[in-house]
């Protein structure tokens, strides 16, 4: 399958669509999933054209990593978590709905279940609130 450059993430990093970004550098950007699975859901991705995790290459993959790593950290202390889980998914079979590599970053609370993948649309107001607390985090060093 050929990368779709129309897709959301696609038309996102072009300034097509807006987004709760919390995090940009050269490579990489990070912003609010709109349809969380907890508050806090943060995705990360590469700025380039790449539709799966087979077709990152090493320096891709590690600057998304480093992204993922600091973000988490962010969102970890943004949310109070008692954990993080980390989400990423290749192909329709596994669960992949858009096809732009990304990485789900999810604050866990012991006492909470995730809510379903993809199903509901979050308040914008409340979006852009979680956004605000992880840029905090992130200015403040995790």
């Amino acid at each position: 399958m050929a990368y779709d450059a129309n897709n959301i993430f696609a038309r996102i990093l072009r300034g097509e669509v807006p987004a709760h970004r919390v995090h940009e550098d050269e490579q990489t950007v990070a912003f609010m999933d709109v349809m969380p699975q907890a508050d806090g859901h943060t995705l990360v991705l590469p700025k380039a054209p790449v539709e799966n995790l087979f077709e990152l290459d090493d320096e891709m993959a590690a600057a998304v990593m480093h992204t993922v790593r600091r973000v988490a950290a962010a969102v970890k202390t943004a949310f109070d978590a008692d954990g993080i889980t980390l989400m990423q998914f290749n192909g329709p079979a596994a669960g992949q709905t858009v096809f732009h590599f990304h990485m789900h970053i999810l604050p866990r609370h012991a006492d909470r279940p995730l809510r379903g993948h993809g199903r509901t649309m979050a308040d914008q107001a409340l979006l852009a609130e979680h956004a605000r607390r992880i840029r905090a985090a992130l200015d403040a060093g995790g």
